[in-house]
């Protein structure tokens, strides 16, 4: 009788280790990503925000952005940059 209780105990560990590599580990190794590409933003770059905006980095400071759009200045979170320009068309080609 001791036994179901072990399988069952083996099965939870194997679940765990399963949703640890197929969804908590991609989504480290994502964010990891993101933090690198925007630690690496610098002006004059042509950028694209969560929220659609394109415009170019003017400025960057510790934790946002000033951007230069076609009617004027944004001043950004860094966190709301989602990818640059030439990352988009290089997804197109």
């Amino acid at each position: 009788m001791g036994g179901g209780g072990m399988s069952s105990f083996v099965m939870l560990g194997l679940i765990v280790l399963i949703f640890y590599f197929f969804m908590i580990r991609p989504q480290l190794k994502k964010q990891k990503e993101q933090k690198k590409f925007r630690e690496a933003l610098k002006n004059g770059d042509k950028v694209v925000t969560i929220g659609g905006i394109h415009g170019k980095i003017l400025e960057v400071n510790e934790t946002n952005v000033l951007l230069s759009v076609d009617n004027g200045k944004l001043r950004v979170e860094k966190s709301a940059i989602s990818y640059t320009d030439d990352d988009q068309l290089a997804k197109q080609k």
